[in-house]
């Protein structure tokens, strides 16, 4: 699945994109715990599906078994969200790539656990669409001062909105490295997640 700009050639994302940013962990973990706890993440954050305006954003999941029985996953999110004001929305292309994932049993605490094991790799991209631009491109007057809007009223306001949606993506990114308990160098005192949890390192293990 392409990305947003192309889904139905009528948008025009004019924020160049993010070089990918990634977050790849392969050990133990519940496959699933992490998909949820991702996806709750996104709705508590405000992000939604284009057209439906809830969480149906997976456009597409592929699924390969290989003769060891390992399930290899593709999985493509493309939510977006809109700024607080100004005409502007923010899209997020997340690319998903699971390899070598099989089930797999732990002791924790002292308790047998049914998990999986394998790899999984994030891609994330971001975007950042001006709707009032192709709002205004049709009509007679105001496409006139498109660019001098843009240049002279809206410049600060952009580059604020193009340095939340970077905080918003790096917020995800810290959060996907904290639920696999992965370093992370922050310049803050971090609070306990509300998503707990269920991977389990080597290097952490009882």
């Amino acid at each position: 699945m392409p990305a947003h700009d192309v889904k139905k050639g009528t948008m025009k994302l004019l924020f160049p994109e993010f070089q990918p940013m990634r977050v790849k962990y392969k050990d133990i973990f519940n496959l699933k715990a992490f998909y949820e706890a991702l996806r709750e993440w996104l709705v508590e954050h405000d992000w939604k599906d284009l057209e439906e305006g809830f969480d149906h954003w997976e456009t597409f999941y592929g699924e390969r078994i290989s003769q060891g029985g390992g399930r290899e996953i593709w999985m493509q999110w493309r939510p977006t969200k809109e700024a607080e004001d100004l005409k502007i929305q923010y899209y997020l292309d997340i690319d998903w790539h699971c390899l070598g994932i099989s089930s797999t049993e732990i002791v924790h605490n002292g308790k047998k656990i049914k998990t999986n094991k394998g790899e999984v790799e994030l891609n994330i991209r971001a975007f950042i669409e001006r709707k009032y631009e192709s709002e205004w491109a049709d009509h007679w007057f105001l496409k006139h001062f498109i660019k001098l809007f843009t240049n002279r009223i809206y410049n600060k306001d952009l580059e604020l909105r193009e340095k939340e949606l970077y905080q918003d993506v790096y917020a995800m990114q810290n959060f996907i490295k904290q639920w696999f308990k992965m370093k992370r160098y922050l310049p803050y005192e971090e609070t306990k997640s509300f998503f707990p949890s269920e991977a389990y390192p080597s290097h952490m293990k009882e």
